[in-house]
């Protein structure tokens, strides 16, 4: 089996356990930026020491990274970490399952953005996940019933559904810029040159949004660090993820690898299920099912 699809699937479960955990910190202690900031903070040590580890066990010295590649880690880090925030503040308006698949309108964007960016071109099934893709996140967007009838407007374009759709974007532009980055390093195996980039991504945001929260969120910060025995996990978690999803971007197309990554959301419903208890409506679940379709549309176009 190939690396990358290895990396991919490591990758989707330890991503799924960190968001698990951001939603903790969200809903108990943390405010949307706190517990966005948690993740990258806590992760920087551990992806710096990983990467110290690999470099001497495998005796690669540490590539020389050009200009191209502090462009790509600044784009994609600054859009990962806006993404994560939509993510988690998304929390707080739809259920655990249903705010992991809206977020996955990723796969159909990042195919998108890489096509402009990278000009990695997609194939005709891909095309066709866009339609299937766009009718499952209408349908996920549609709030719960109330007393009161919604026009059509308000049912499909609210908050939700615009967190959800911000977040996909998003992240699929830090998908195609960390792909551009590892490919921008000139030695390193894939895994090497992915510790690289993980680690210069999150050093810019811990102190991007470290500035910021000082700034705008004054004792957050302390917050985060009270809060020591979820953040910890929180950032092994996400230190763990990444190094999947950036080995992954080092191998292969970053459509592919988010398309894969949809198996996220098997993880994400065993654990609404059997750890949240929440449930989905059937509408909920049809429109999982279509964006599950496009998946599949998108890893047929792939081979």
């Amino acid at each position: 089996m190939p690396i990358w699809i290895l990396a991919t699937l490591f990758a989707a479960f330890m991503q799924n356990l960190r968001f698990l955990l951001q939603r903790h910190l969200k809903v108990t202690t943390l405010s949307t930026m706190g517990a966005t900031w948690a993740r990258f903070a806590f992760a920087m040590p551990f992806v710096a020491v990983a990467l110290a580890v690999y470099s001497g066990l495998t005796g690669q010295g540490l590539p020389v990274t050009p200009a191209a590649f502090w462009g790509y880690i600044s784009v994609g880090a600054l859009a990962q970490m806006l993404a994560t925030a939509f993510v988690v503040a998304l929390f707080a308006r739809r259920n655990f399952a249903v705010g992991i698949t809206l977020k996955k309108s990723e796969v159909i964007l990042t195919a998108l953005v890489g096509l402009v960016v990278l000009g990695e071109g997609v194939s005709l099934p891909v095309v066709a996940a866009i339609a299937v893709g766009f009718v499952g996140v209408v349908l996920l967007s549609d709030p719960p019933p109330t007393d009161r009838v919604l026009p059509w407007k308000d049912r499909v374009f609210n908050v939700a559904s615009g967190y959800g759709l911000a977040s996909g974007l998003l992240f699929g532009v830090s998908a195609v810029c960390y792909r551009g980055a590892t490919l921008s390093l000139p030695e390193g195996d894939a895994l090497l040159r992915a510790g690289v980039a993980l680690l210069a991504a999150t050093v810019v945001q811990t102190v991007t949004l470290g500035i910021w929260l000082a700034l705008r969120q004054p004792g957050q910060i302390g917050r985060v660090i009270a809060a020591w025995r979820i953040a910890v996990p929180t950032g092994l978690t996400s230190m763990l993820g990444s190094l999947g999803w950036f080995t992954a971007f080092a191998l292969q197309t970053a459509a592919y690898v988010k398309a894969l990554g949809q198996v996220e959301l098997v993880f994400t419903f065993l654990f609404s299920v059997f750890w949240l208890r929440e449930r989905s409506s059937p509408k909920e679940i049809g429109g999982i099912a279509l964006i599950v379709g496009s998946l599949l549309l998108i890893i047929l176009g792939s081979v």
